[in-house]
């Protein structure tokens, strides 16, 4: 689709139209998925948005035999946000109120398959919250593991487990490993401002490895690397909704760097059909970088990207102004460069982004002009 055709859209055209692209992407999946259950932690958040709704969307458009079900644990801290409101009363569709650090509540049904993504991941809020952030990443997980290991010899057993790590585990890589294959071992400090959340998910790592090398267990991991788009609130401080947020208060784009560090940035109805393809088709015990390898674009050049959408879709006239952090730790441990090698999961789980950045960021401007208001994250 060309971005004269994008721009013409509401956000709920963007939404069913990335939902019938998950759900046609991820055909063999989906129908993997029929007739079980599916537990998402941390459902309520960024990744939930668009894992809940295309399960749901197949449901209503695509099944053929029988529908899937779906158990959302979230401690709805900031309560039950508006698209999960609008689907609540769907009838496979569950929502538990549950902080994951806690024991597991007794369920009816049996999980046969399990998505962990209950974690803070703004750098700014699991600063703020570092035992919490650990918490999630650490102790629930173990809980969900074992769970899946007390499952094994019964008449539901886990069939796929996915954890939600983090391309952040390889801190701030050397340049020779830039871009970033799964085997780099990391740069990472193990004391800084950002260790409460690296760290926990390089344990996390561990655990689910040593899970499902000890135990036979399907577990599976996932290394997100700047997933953007839909569903990611424009309170959320991450650089994109960040940048948004002041175009449409018409403000100029406030960079708090140089904007020389360099990312490459995932639409997230490519990393969804990613993370379904690694739960259903990834190896035991292996890590997948989901993300795009192209292009890689600095803070700058990001900056005058949405500058240039929101003036053509808009009447924006701002610029980009270097400003200094009022925090004195806003950089520190920030990697310079951040680029994946997704050869492994092209590989081995048919993995293969295709919504080129252009269009994702229109598709996302369009999206937060719909979506201005959110509290914080």
């Amino acid at each position: 689709m060309n971005t004269n055709e994008v721009m013409k859209m509401k956000a709920a055209d963007i939404i069913k139209q990335d939902l019938d692209y998950i759900c046609r992407s991820c055909k063999n999946e989906m129908k993997a998925f029929e007739g079980k259950n599916i537990l998402i932690t941390g459902g309520a958040g960024f990744l939930g948005f668009y894992l809940v709704q295309s399960l749901l969307h197949w449901n209503e458009n695509f099944y053929q035999k029988d529908k899937i079900k779906i158990v959302i644990y979230d401690n709805f801290i900031r309560g039950v946000p508006k698209w999960l409101e609008d689907i609540k009363e769907n009838k496979e569709l569950h929502l538990v109120k549950h902080d994951i650090t806690k024991p597991l509540p007794k369920s009816d049904l049996p999980f046969h398959f399990i998505i962990h993504a209950a974690s803070i991941a703004s750098p700014i809020y699991y600063r703020q919250y570092p035992l919490e952030t650990m918490d999630a990443n650490i102790d629930g997980l173990r809980k969900l593991l074992e769970y899946a290991r007390n499952q094994k010899d019964s008449a539901a057993p886990v069939e796929g487990f996915l954890f939600y790590s983090t391309s952040e585990i390889y801190g701030d890589p050397d340049p020779a490993n830039i871009p970033t294959p799964e085997t780099y071992r990391g740069n990472v400090s193990c004391t800084g401002p950002r260790a409460c959340y690296d760290e926990s998910k390089r344990y996390g790592e561990t655990l689910s490895v040593v899970f499902a090398q000890e135990f036979d267990l399907p577990v599976k991991i996932a290394r997100p690397f700047n997933n953007y788009g839909p569903g990611l609130k424009i309170t959320d401080k991450r650089v994109i909704p960040d940048f948004m947020r002041d175009v449409l208060n018409g403000k100029d784009i406030i960079m708090h760097s140089d904007g020389s560090p360099t990312r490459t940035f995932c639409y997230v109805a490519d990393a969804v059909c990613g993370y379904f393809k690694v739960l259903i088709n990834g190896k035991k015990g292996e890590s997948y970088n989901i993300g795009t390898s192209s292009p890689e674009i600095s803070m700058m050049e990001l900056a005058n990207k949405i500058v240039d959408i929101a003036a053509e879709y808009s009447n924006y006239s701002g610029k980009v102004v270097r400003m200094k952090s009022s925090d004195q730790e806003y950089l520190t441990d920030n990697p310079n460069r951040r680029c994946p090698v997704i050869k492994k999961a092209q590989s081995d789980v048919g993995y293969n982004p295709q919504i080129q950045l252009e269009e994702g960021l229109i598709r996302n401007f369009i999206w937060y002009s719909e979506n201005q208001t959110a509290v914080e994250a």
